[in-house]
């Protein structure tokens, strides 16, 4: 019989791991030397000024941002998008 086996990571180290994962995912698809095209969750919060991850989660499910999976738990996002997407909502000053 297989046994599953489960890995604990804290923080730091989840986000170092992904930082290592779109690193990998750079690298393998050329995108070295472009603009930073696709971004982590947190840079996108970043981006957004927010802290929630509902939050962003909301704005990926309303078609509001762009992002990409390209792999099953690796989630990121379109700075382009996030970009449009604050440009949209900008309010000129009387």
């Amino acid at each position: 019989m297989k046994t599953n086996e489960v890995i604990c990571l804290d923080n730091p180290a989840f986000e170092a791991l992904i930082d290592r994962v779109v690193s990998y995912i750079k690298e393998t698809h050329n995108l070295k030397g472009k603009d930073e095209t696709w971004i982590t969750p947190e840079e996108a919060k970043k981006r957004l000024n927010i802290s929630s991850d509902t939050t962003l989660l909301q704005l990926r499910n309303q078609g509001k941002i762009r992002f990409s999976q390209p792999m099953h738990k690796v989630i990121l996002y379109d700075a382009g998008s996030i970009d449009t997407y604050l440009e949209e909502n900008a309010r000129n000053t009387f």
